[in-house]
């Protein structure tokens, strides 16, 4: 799961992008309110925490800005705010949670949690299935139709985030930053090449060229010649 941390204070930043790391979580930290509204181009983003009093403005713009754009992310408020109305207003807004600062790090983790549960995100405990394909994200195990597939890691990755987002087209840009962020330089023919070995791992009828745009796992079954 990527997730992004909008929060200015260092100490608090520090000691939840730390927790969630240790989960296995990927987190992307800004400190400024135009910084996370930059990074609501990312497509690969699963979750928001967002602090309210920013530097450079009210968080809740975020959230406004985040439904503007129709993007559906998750959000967990982090606020030292407790009155009731600011809890009511971040809800009413679009936000989906609200911890009250200060707050234990147990419960914050238990928060984001149960929001990926909520979202259809927590492919932890029983994995990922789509059409007798199984991904584990857990053990990175891949199975068809009960038989093990053996993936590279980066192969692994990008049929992780297709299937996480199916029906989903996903841009080239995002794909190569999700999946092949480990290297410099890669050959703009990379992605192509993965895909190619992942077509020919996991069969025809799943993953699909969008022109000009990306890749995408449809829900329903492809007919093999749009494969």
């Amino acid at each position: 799961m990527k997730l992004l941390l909008v929060e200015d204070d260092l100490d608090v930043g520090n000691g939840v992008r730390m927790a969630l790391n240790d989960q296995g979580v990927d987190v992307v930290w800004v400190r400024r309110l135009a910084q996370g509204v930059e990074q609501l181009q990312d497509e690969t983003l699963d979750m928001v925490l967002l602090d309210l009093g920013l530097p450079d403005g009210d968080g809740l713009a975020l959230v406004r800005e985040m439904r503007r754009r129709a993007r559906q992310l998750p959000v967990l408020v982090l606020s030292a705010r407790d009155a009731l109305e600011d809890r009511l207003r971040s809800l009413d807004d679009g936000a989906d949670d609200y911890l009250i600062k200060p707050f234990a790090l147990a419960e914050l983790l238990c928060r984001v949690r149960a929001l990926a549960r909520r979202s259809g995100l927590s492919g932890e405990a029983e994995g990922l299935r789509l059409r007798g394909l199984a991904l584990h994200e857990g053990t990175r195990q891949v199975g068809l139709h009960g038989q093990p597939v053996k993936l590279s890691r980066s192969e692994f990755d990008l049929l992780a985030l297709l299937l996480k987002r199916n029906g989903r087209v996903l841009t080239r840009q995002a794909l190569e930053e999700y999946a092949l962020r480990g290297g410099t330089g890669y050959d703009s023919n990379a992605l192509d090449v993965h895909m190619s070995n992942l077509r020919r791992k996991i069969g025809p009828g799943f993953i699909r060229t969008v022109r000009g745009i990306g890749y995408v796992i449809d829900a329903e079954p492809l007919p093999a010649e749009v494969a």
